[in-house]
């Protein structure tokens, strides 16, 4: 049977690496070393998939302008502190690898850094299965389309040929924009109901479940 889907993007925290506990708490504890509330966890979780300034200031939007650099230097340390105790979802290497092994392309657009983003391919071991990827960094911040526009753009694939895998309204709203299908998995990040209110083709409950539908569908 013809593949759907010519080129499969994934997004990483919450998605493919679960880690989205950690980045809740690294935010968490950055406001306490500055002294400030942290915001509600549904806010913070919110968040999670923007660009580091980006998420920072949705989360606390009252801070002043001046003090987001500290704010994100503490959410750094936080974070790098246990980065490399998180671990990629149980099946996901063995996902990746099937689908490479299938001939898809396979993307990533996230919104870790490049440094942050290289330094979890090497620690997981996926970075030889993916054949591109955009980091926050180096575009605008979900759910702005740039990243998978150009996704599309290096790898010579259609919008039509893409899917968007990813655990973040941010995800799905990017993909809309860009005019790509998306799948949403919500075992990461947001809530199922607002993962199905941006009426993605499938929502995903687990990831036997994701496997199951990229073996049938994609």
């Amino acid at each position: 049977m013809a593949k759907r889907f010519e080129l499969l993007v994934f997004d990483w925290d919450g998605t493919l690496l679960d880690s989205a506990a950690a980045i809740v708490e690294a935010i968490t504890a950055a406001c306490g070393d500055l002294g400030l509330p942290p915001p509600p966890a549904e806010r913070a979780r919110h968040v999670i998939g923007m660009g580091l300034h980006e998420a920072l200031r949705h989360a606390l939007p009252e801070l002043p302008e001046s003090r987001y650099p500290q704010l994100v230097e503490r959410y750094r340390h936080h974070y790098l502190a246990r980065d490399h105790e998180l671990q990629l979802f149980a099946g996901v290497a063995e996902l990746i690898a099937e689908l490479s092994a299938g001939g898809f392309l396979l993307a990533v657009a996230t919104g870790k850094s490049r440094l942050g983003l290289d330094r979890a391919l090497r620690h997981s071991g996926l970075g030889p299965f993916f054949h591109a990827s955009r980091c926050a960094d180096e575009c605008f911040s979900k759910p702005h389309p740039q990243m998978l526009e150009e996704l599309l753009d290096e790898l010579a694939v259609a919008g039509e040929r893409a899917l968007m895998i990813g655990d973040t309204t941010h995800d799905l709203q990017m993909a809309r924009n860009a005019g790509v299908a998306a799948l949403a998995v919500a075992y990461g990040a947001h809530p199922v109901a607002a993962l199905d209110a941006m009426q993605p083709l499938a929502c995903v409950q687990e990831l036997a479940e994701l496997t199951a539908w990229l073996r049938t569908h994609a």
